[in-house]
């Protein structure tokens, strides 16, 4: 009998709302606490939303309020300024590991 292969999940992007498998999204998570950051691992505990790995797509969820919405919490301008910079972060790792 041959080996069916693996279906990769597909996770929807909440600032351009494509459908995209779920490794090239980052995940934002709001925390039991209350707390929202950008988890790359996908692993932390809480409610969960996915952005592309673009400063664009996070830029509009967070113009559009569509993060609020999907993580069921208020981002206050200092939070949206926490996440921008993470994702900047991690871009520009993501680009050295690229080029190394």
């Amino acid at each position: 009998m041959p080996i069916k292969p693996r279906k990769t999940p597909l996770r929807m992007c909440v600032g351009c709302r494509e459908m995209k498998p779920k490794k090239e999204l980052i995940r934002a998570v709001r925390s039991p606490e209350g707390e929202v950051s950008l988890d790359p691992t996908g692993r932390k505990a809480g409610r969960g939303a996915y952005v592309c790995m673009n400063a664009e797509c996070l830029k509009r969820a967070l113009k559009q309020k569509q993060l609020d919405r999907a993580l069921e919490a208020h981002l206050d301008e200092a939070a949206n300024a926490q996440l921008t910079d993470t994702m900047r972060r991690l871009i520009a790792e993501r680009t050295t590991e690229d080029h190394t």
